[in-house]
């Protein structure tokens, strides 16, 4: 028996719950380091002033944009090689996985380009005001440099992960992070960089991992990424847009989101903007480990879609929104009691900005026990080829919802209207989402009882 067989017959046979954490805890593992680099500098920024601390969530918007499109080719791509693989389309899921590969690269490299040629007035527009302009624009630089293997190690990760090698993708984001954590200190501080070696660290952490993981493609009966399969094709972008869609809407509406935030959380003063900015990456860090388990089932869903196993599938998103909401429900209870003490290790100067956050923490602590389903609700539709319902949910959160509750709330209630907008687009987002999930939750019966 090859590995693909192998493979094929592990993901299509084996108990969902027991296959979906097997590969959740590697796939949670990626995510969680990946976050790590967001922590770990706004750790170390946090300590030389808010200006600093408030660049990084400037700055933060590009980084959404970048991985936003990284999502768009790798999920894009991988949500079509699982199922190809699954349906056993070898050779075509090698292709769109070169496909999916190199059009990030260009993509990413162009994006850093027109970064480097208009670096202020992008700033400016991602909410940057004149006092944080210095701090953002050296940390922006190295991440410019950086977003070609920024973006090719977000690929990698995904499609990685939908051939059922989380665990290989991990020990490229691992050893990134690791390096990361250790980097910071020493050009933060020993250096006296500043800003800019938080910038210098991430780029030289993720181009380490950009070649760990390059270089383990094609192991373990997964595909390797060749030149030779690189022949881009209407269809295949077409396919790529069918997965990728979701996580674009979803990711870009975050983006999109940030930016406003930032504008208007900056009528209110750095001290806000800061706040928010160490919320945002407290949340982070809590969400990928969200995702990770998300992306367990992704792999899980699109195998036996693809083998027409509707049971399996059916089963295995039970037991994916079930975790992620009891563990939704134990972040709830964490935040609402220590939430102090959990901003005030990202901030040490400025009280403001810890009673700010832990404000902002606690209100949107107040919905997050939804937070489970909506993503594993998201996934689903995304890896059935659901693509416009995947879309709608994607963007309804951060997008068709919390942008303009940001405007209105501002207007009518001022800053405590900014810091309730999130928990009121959650409940929005909820109750759009449930009818959305039915509908095709429900038609996985009747396909089933059809089949049999």
């Amino acid at each position: 028996m090859t590995p693909q067989e192998a493979k094929y017959l592990r993901m299509t046979t084996e108990p969902v719950s027991k296959l979906v954490t097997s590969l959740a805890i590697p796939s949670m593992g990626s995510m969680v380091v990946s976050a790590l680099y967001n922590i770990v500098d706004t750790f170390f920024v946090s300590q030389t002033g808010t200006q600093a601390t408030a660049a990084l969530g400037v700055v933060f918007t590009y980084m959404m944009i970048i991985q936003a499109f990284s999502f768009f080719f790798g999920q894009g791509s991988g949500n079509y090689i699982s199922r190809a693989l699954g349906a056993r389309r070898t050779e075509q899921a090698a292709q769109i996985a070169a496909t999916g590969f190199f059009s990030a690269m260009f993509f990413s490299s162009t994006l850093g380009l027109l970064g480097f040629l208009f670096m202020k007035p992008i700033l400016s527009i991602l909410g940057s005001t004149p006092t944080i302009m210095p701090y953002a624009c050296s940390y922006f630089q190295w991440l410019l440099l950086g977003s070609p293997f920024i973006s090719c190690t977000f690929v990698l990760n995904n499609q990685m992960r939908f051939q059922g090698n989380a665990a290989m993708a991990l020990t490229g984001t691992m050893t990134g992070a690791i390096i990361n954590m250790g980097l910071d200190p020493i050009l933060i501080f020993g250096f006296d960089m500043g800003v800019a070696g938080a910038g210098l660290a991430t780029a030289i952490s993720q181009f380490i991992s950009f070649n760990i993981m390059l270089s383990m493609c094609g192991k373990k009966g997964g595909l390797a990424i060749r030149w030779s399969n690189f022949h881009p094709t209407w269809l295949q972008y077409r396919e790529i847009a069918r997965g990728g869609l979701p996580s674009l809407g979803r990711q870009g509406t975050m983006s999109l989101t940030t930016l406003v935030l930032n504008n208007v959380a900056g009528i209110y003063g750095d001290a806000v903007i800061a706040a928010f900015s160490v919320v945002n990456r407290i949340l982070m860090f809590v969400l990928s480990l969200l995702i990770g388990f998300g992306q367990g089932f992704q792999p899980v869903c699109g195998f036996n879609y693809g083998a027409k196993l509707y049971g399996r599938v059916r089963a295995a998103f039970k037991f994916c929104a079930t975790a992620t909401t009891l563990y939704s429900i134990l972040i709830v209870v964490l935040g609402m009691i220590f939430a102090p003490d959990i901003v005030g290790l990202f901030q040490s100067d400025d009280v403001r900005v810890t009673t700010l956050g832990s404000r902002i923490l606690r209100l949107q602590c107040l919905t997050y026990a939804f937070t489970g389903f909506a993503i594993s609700t998201n996934m689903f539709l995304q890896n059935i080829g659901a693509t416009w319902s995947a879309l709608f949910t994607g963007i309804s959160r951060q997008g068709l919802f919390l942008i303009p509750a940001l405007y209105i709330l501002h207007i009518t209630l001022g800053l405590d209207g900014v810091m309730a907008a999130q928990p009121v687009s959650d409940i929005c987002a909820l109750f759009l989402s449930i009818p959305l999930w039915w509908k095709h939750y429900s038609k996985m019966d009747k396909l089933e009882r059809k089949k049999t």
